[in-house]
């Protein structure tokens, strides 16, 4: 379906790729190496809009929250950045792993 050689899709495969990924959340590569994960938004004829992850850890705050753990809370928020066609070497879809049904079996 693609021609994948040495690792790099041509544009118009990497913009194929994205508007079959749209709204999944995939892996992406880019020309210098860095790698990235996130959600595909949006798909236009220059380059692709994504969601990308990012981890923020609050610190130990005033508010008593109990006594059910550590004092660090964990978000995730997802940013909105461009990566141009000609950046792009790679995409991937994000596997995950659903167990098998039935869920219970004991029930």
């Amino acid at each position: 379906m693609y021609n994948y050689s040495d690792g790099i899709y041509q544009q118009h495969e990497i913009k194929n790729l994205c508007e079959e990924y749209k709204n999944y959340y995939v892996m992406g590569q880019l020309n210098d190496g860095a790698q990235f994960e996130g959600i595909v938004d949006s798909v236009d004829n220059s380059g692709v809009n994504m969601l990308i992850a990012e981890d923020i850890v609050e610190e130990q705050s005033d508010r008593q929250l109990g006594y059910y753990g550590p004092g660090r809370r964990r978000y995730r928020r997802f940013r909105r950045q461009r990566y141009p066609f000609g950046l792009l070497t790679n995409l991937l879809l994000y596997p995950f792993y659903y167990p098998p049904y039935p869920y219970y079996p004991w029930y």
